[in-house]
């Protein structure tokens, strides 16, 4: 295998491990500040320790966050050095403005939530909460920023062979910034309420806990509901731009392998790349009415393109059409879940909570089968349209070096994945605890008179299992 593919395996190891933590910690801080907005209106114990049992989640998800995100960035010296010689003008400010703006302002603030639960007022520890989500949410925006540009190079011109600056905010807001971001971000709510319901899930069905999974369970499934109806939508303005600044990707993406109207949509299907050719079931017309409203749009097929400038078609169809479909089954999931809660009946259905165990899966892969789609999809280019992938790589590190260090990192991240799933685990199994016997009587006739007249789908009791 020659250099150019291993490092390319090597980044897609190290950043598709990295995109498992990523995003939960951004659906965790939802959680985070929902728990301590609860807790700082209420004043009751059994609030304070759930929004704790949160931020141990959240904190020990960004900690190997931020252990897996580090190598990413050293690699575009190691293995990518014409790549960064090509977008660090660029590159610089949105990966700064991420460290400085982001980065430290949820690290500072996440250090107030640990360490100074009784050193501050409850209004200063709720702001702090507020703005560990707020920069959890900019670090992805920045990271965003500067993968969009990737694929919709802007605001720059080539100066010495080197993309340099020539609109701030022309990069910053290119042709796929706003549709990335917010996929991105919905992706994640996502993840963390598809999580946090799986853990709900669990108490309720051990028996434990009750008070506090009551409670969150409807209010993960809400966020999940209200994350993945956006995100098709949010697709949509994403498959606007592609078809304007990418159409090989769009033609990758639903096989279309020469151009013309009535192009119809796959459900599911094989490519056969050598008779050019999608077997599956098909909406005729579908495409071409996705894309311009009626089945006689036109549709730009991959016959327009040298073979060279392909991506390829087989993954790139795949990956999309699995995320699609995973993100349908998430739609139905969470609307049987509100409407269970809606007839305060979720305890009751312990099918549908045992579902919730496995399908808490299924958002991480969809995601990074979306990840795959995009960025095997920009493929051959490193820079879409400016440099190829094979021009990005350096020229002095050989495959033998590459293989090396990626056997290091499967190992380095296998041993990292284990201590974090027992960490995860053991907070999980501790749980956000109970308040004293004596208090647990005065807690439940404060949240008989809270739900007094609200009709509200979360209110229960420990010994309610009618949610």
């Amino acid at each position: 295998m020659d250099a150019v593919t291993l490092a390319r395996l090597q980044f897609a190891f190290t950043i598709g491990f990295h995109f498992l933590f990523a995003p939960l910690s951004i659906g965790l801080s939802v959680m985070l500040v929902l728990a301590e907005r609860r807790y700082y209106k209420s004043g009751l114990e059994t609030d304070k320790r759930a929004s704790a049992f949160w931020l141990k989640l959240f904190i020990a998800t960004v900690a190997i966050g931020v252990a897996t995100g580090v190598p990413m960035e050293f690699s575009f010296g190691a293995n990518w050095s014409n790549y960064s010689r090509f977008v660090g003008d660029v590159f610089g400010f949105p990966l700064a403005a991420e460290g400085l703006l982001a980065f430290f302002l949820e690290s500072t603030f996440a250090g107030v939530l640990i360490f100074a639960r009784k050193r501050v007022s409850k209004g200063v520890y709720y702001a702090s909460a507020w703005l560990v989500m707020i920069g959890a949410h900019l670090s992805a925006l920045w990271i965003l920023i500067a993968n969009s540009w990737q694929q919709t190079p802007a605001g720059f011109k080539i100066v010495a062979g080197r993309a340099r600056l020539d609109s701030v905010w022309a990069a910053i807001i290119n042709h796929s910034t706003v549709g990335r971001v917010l996929h991105t971000v919905f992706a994640s709510w996502t993840i963390g309420a598809f999580f946090a319901a799986a853990v709900c899930a669990y108490y309720i069905l051990k028996g434990r806990h009750l008070d506090f999974a009551h409670r969150a369970l409807p209010t993960a499934l809400a966020i999940g509901l209200v994350s993945t109806v956006m995100m098709p939508l949010i697709g949509d303005v994403q498959a606007r731009d592609i078809i304007t600044y990418q159409p090989a990707k769009l033609a990758a993406i639903e096989g279309v392998f020469e151009s013309g109207a009535d192009q119809p949509a796959n459900l599911i299907g094989w490519v056969d790349e050598g008779g050019k050719k999608v077997t599956g079931l098909k909406f005729p017309g579908g495409l071409s009415l996705l894309v311009g409203g009626n089945t006689s749009t036109p549709v730009t097929g991959l016959d327009e393109f040298p073979r060279r400038d392909w991506p390829p078609v087989q993954t790139v169809f795949q990956s999309y059409h699995l995320m699609v479909s995973l993100g349908m089954l998430l739609i139905l999931v969470a609307l049987i879940g509100i409407y269970y809660a809606w007839r305060r009946r979720l305890a009751y259905h312990r099918w549908y909570l045992y579902l919730l165990l496995p399908v808490a899966v299924l958002p991480w892969i969809a995601t990074e089968s979306g990840w795959i789609t995009a960025e095997v999809g920009r493929q051959p280019w490193v820079v879409y349209g400016l440099m190829r992938t094979s021009q990005g790589a350096s020229p002095s590190v050989s495959a033998s070096q590459i293989a090396l260090t990626l056997a290091l990192f499967v190992l380095i991240y296998a041993l990292l994945f284990v201590a974090y799933v027992w960490v995860m685990a053991g907070i999980i199994k501790k749980g956000p605890g109970r308040v004293p016997v004596a208090a647990e009587g005065a807690v439940a006739a404060q949240r008989a008179v809270a739900s007094q007249g609200a009709g509200g789908i979360g209110e229960a009791t420990d010994e309610g299992v009618g949610t």
